[in-house]
């Protein structure tokens, strides 16, 4: 298995335990992120409360909206 492969396999399995712990799908802003550098913020946001984690997605969900709102503003 190569080192892809293996980032794969892990992100797969770091994601189903982010969806039993917190009860929804993993959300990051990942433009300009590598897979490695993802699985590095999904693996330390399982350690999260759900409180914070709730803080967490909201600002990466406003970064998302800000992406979004320049690349309509610059198309």
């Amino acid at each position: 298995m190569d080192a892809e492969e293996a980032t794969r396999r892990a992100l797969v399995e770091a994601n189903r335990a982010y969806e039993e712990k917190f009860g929804r799908v993993f959300l990051i802003c990942a433009t300009g992120l590598s897979s490695d550098e993802i699985l590095t913020a999904l693996r330390t946001r399982l350690d999260n409360d759900p409180a914070r984690e709730a803080d967490v997605v909201a600002d990466e969900l406003r970064k998302i909206a800000v992406l979004r709102v320049r690349k309509l503003v610059t198309a």
